[in-house]
């Protein structure tokens, strides 16, 4: 199964950062999102592995950093400093974050049926709806934007995003169906014809 998609702000709780508060990451997806909720907030990019991070945390250059809370999770770390699980609401995750891929030749028609056999349904269900949604878009990891997905009674719901570079513009939708290409592809295409997202991605490039 999936494991929690949700990014983390790992230092600090986002209630308690203070004005002018110093935020470490190397994503514009989580710093688009972060500076359009507080504008206030100053950003450094931050590369390298997780103990690095921690390590550039540990050290007082910044008050917070964002990872992945499904790296927290599968290393297992026990961190003595806060770690803040932000909803959705407030950072939409990069498109399949938590899920586990496993590639294969194309041709390796048993591996890939060995594959087929042990792949999670449902996370396959939401995860092509996520990035049904950032290929409409024509994007990668480089662009700010994020999408979930989860199941519920009626399917499919989702919510995608695409922001400036520089967070003072985020566009989001909601939708539910049923059909994870046409569902994560509606809003994509909603977010470019009918809210201006065409212009975001041309002064993205």
């Amino acid at each position: 199964a999936r494991a929690d998609a949700r990014d983390a702000l790992v230092g600090a709780s986002w209630a308690s950062l203070p004005p002018g508060a110093h935020i470490a990451t190397g994503s514009v997806r989580r710093r688009a999102q972060l500076a359009w909720h507080r504008p206030d907030l100053v950003f450094s990019e931050l590369r390298g592995n997780i103990q690095t991070r921690l390590e550039k945390l540990e050290s007082g250059g910044f008050d917070g950093i964002v990872m992945a809370a499904a790296a927290i999770d599968r290393l297992a770390l026990d961190l003595s400093i806060p770690v803040d699980r932000l909803d959705p609401a407030i950072m939409l995750p990069q498109v399949a974050q938590g899920a586990l891929a496993i590639e294969c030749r194309a041709d390796d028609t048993e591996t890939m049926s060995v594959l087929r056999a042990i792949q999670h349904a449902d996370t396959r269900r939401v995860v092509d709806t996520e990035r049904a949604f950032l290929h409409e878009l024509g994007g990668d990891c480089d662009l700010p934007a994020g999408a979930h997905a989860t199941l519920v009674d009626d399917g499919i719901e989702i919510t995608g995003m695409l922001a400036s570079l520089d967070g003072r513009v985020l566009i989001r939708e909601h939708r539910v169906g049923t059909d994870p290409d046409q569902l994560g592809r509606a809003v994509a295409r909603f977010l470019l014809d009918e809210r201006g997202g065409r212009d975001l991605l041309a002064d993205l490039r």
